[in-house]
């Protein structure tokens, strides 16, 4: 039972076959100029338009990359060397692809910090705005699935003439979303969150936002990212796009929250002293994230994985690190409620049955565990035969 989804979610059929003829047949450059190279350029082309389409983008908006930590490292060190005066503003929350590219970058990254349900400050975000020379608020918390008043912040960004940059990765296919919806400079996204391949990504960069490439040679993607591009997974990506719009426009995510909702409610019934993190009210059908009284998330993802259920002790980047998740610290976490911590992210493959056995694994585990661990505050290794 796969409840791992933000980690990274199963490739769709329909993605895998799009891809299939692009890996043999159709190996042809996409910057070649015979009818091969032509052919690979039309499907290049056209996976793009299904990128854009999904995010309400332009065609030239769209830059593909590796994936989504390219994207944003890219954009964050372009911004950071066009010399404009004022520290990087981000949140406290963000992705670490993001706090560690801003953590290298050249200038002071102030990080706005959340409330206890991971809600964004937006007044001291603004008060913030008056000095930075550009700033950075994820749609989506990866952790605990909250959906972040990115609109609002990038509205406040555009006041102050302050370019604002959305790491959407794990918004995708989840909620529609919309460029259109705020004041969005430039956006990160990264097809394996939404069933497409891994191995690509995608950087928006609204017409006329100033942007220097990251890696120079042969002029592709409009000289914005060289490198010849990997077409089957590109139009892996375009078809995940137009597989994630039509999951949205279908209601697929609603039985999603459905499932979620139930598994979650069966946990809750089933053991005490089980807390749900997050906004309950504003978060991504998919996601919930779990905190266990008197126990340690590590002993529990063992206990879970030999039952076969699969989850995370908050992102996946993170897992095995033995200090308490920078997220759950931003929202006010002892450090003993953050190691004891599970994230379960579904998808639209997984079914309601599903839920509710995993629900009762769940329920099993933590019984289990605090048997053995009883009221210790170390963490325990649970040996089975």
């Amino acid at each position: 039972m796969y409840l791992d989804a933000n980690a990274t979610s199963p490739l769709a059929e329909e993605v895998w076959e799009a891809m299939m003829p692009w890996w043999r047949d159709g190996f042809h450059n996409p910057s070649s100029v015979h009818t091969g190279g032509k052919k690979a350029r039309a499907a290049l082309e056209q996976a793009r338009g299904q990128v854009a389409d999904l995010i309400g983008a332009q065609e030239d908006e769209i830059v593909f990359t590796s994936g989504g930590t390219e994207s944003i490292n890219a954009l964050l060190r372009s911004w950071d060397g066009l010399g404009a005066e004022g520290h990087f503003l981000t949140t406290a929350v963000e992705h670490s692809a993001v706090l560690r590219s801003g953590e290298a970058l050249s200038r002071l990254m102030l990080a706005c910090g959340v409330n206890e349900v991971g809600a964004l400050d937006l007044s001291t975000w603004q008060q913030h705005l008056s000095s930075a020379a550009f700033a950075s608020a994820m749609a989506v918390n990866n952790e605990t699935g909250v959906i972040m008043d990115w609109q609002q912040a990038s509205t406040l960004a555009q006041q102050y003439g302050v370019p604002f940059f959305c790491d959407a990765v794990q918004a995708l296919g989840k909620i529609p979303f919309s460029v259109q919806e705020g004041a969005v400079d430039a956006m990160a996204l990264s097809a394996h969150k939404f069933h497409g391949p891994k191995g690509v990504g995608a950087l928006y960069v609204r017409r006329g936002t100033r942007f220097a490439p990251l890696l120079h040679g042969g002029g592709q993607e409009r000289g914005l990212r060289s490198g010849t591009e990997a077409l089957p997974l590109i139009v892996g990506m375009g078809a995940a796009a137009v597989l994630a719009k039509g999951r949205l426009s279908e209601g697929t995510m609603a039985n999603v929250s459905r499932m979620r909702d139930a598994f979650e409610q069966a946990v809750l019934a089933g053991v005490m002293g089980v807390r749900v993190n997050g906004d309950p009210s504003s978060r991504v059908p998919n996601t919930s994230h779990l905190s266990f009284d008197q126990c340690e998330a590590a002993g529990l993802l063992i206990l879970l994985d030999e039952k076969g259920v699969a989850c995370s002790a908050g992102s996946a980047c993170m897992s095995g690190k033995q200090h308490p998740s920078h997220v759950q610290k931003a929202m006010g976490f002892s450090d003993a409620r953050a190691k004891s911590s599970l994230r379960f992210s579904l998808s639209a493959q997984n079914t309601m049955e599903e839920a509710m056995q995993a629900a009762a694994m769940v329920c099993q585990a933590v019984k289990k565990l605090r048997s053995v661990q009883g009221d210790g505050v170390g963490p325990v290794v649970i040996y089975t035969p």
